[in-house]
């Protein structure tokens, strides 16, 4: 094999690689939403929210207590679901007019569009799926 030839498929082998790498750090760009999006706060949810769980076969009562800094959500939910207690602190984030959550000591999650005292969306507890809804007390 001659010197070019070595050279030549050197050189290919390389770019072929930084093609591969290039190719790569697109598609991670184009997975995640831009830092507008990210960062995008149009509600406030802080304050005292009460509300149901409903889901085929029962349901409950709840309450959620949120401090709002920025995109983040901190609170504590209070309710009896299917006649247990669903008691703990819970997180979540704000992005438009959407507040998702989960507790940090059970199962239950949410996410929610929120609409002036008003949010209204899907849950799930440990007994499954159901819908949620909210009105901030005053």
């Amino acid at each position: 094999m001659s010197d070019r030839t070595k050279i030549s498929k050197a050189r290919v082998a390389r770019i072929a690689w930084l093609a591969i790498g290039l190719l790569s750090l697109a598609a991670v760009g184009c997975a995640r939403p831009d830092w507008i999006e990210q960062t995008l706060v149009t509600v406030d949810v802080s304050g005292v929210w009460q509300g149901t769980f409903e889901r085929v076969g029962g349901g409950g009562s709840m309450e959620l207590t949120l401090q709002q800094s920025g995109t983040k959500v901190t609170g504590v939910l209070k309710g009896t679901i299917q006649l247990h207690d669903a008691d703990g602190p819970i997180e979540g984030t704000v992005n438009g007019d959407r507040f998702r959550f989960r507790s940090i000591r059970s199962v239950t999650n949410g996410e929610l569009q929120v609409n002036g005292d008003e949010m209204t969306g899907s849950g799930s507890t440990q007994y499954g799926p159901g819908t949620m809804t909210l009105r901030r007390q005053p």
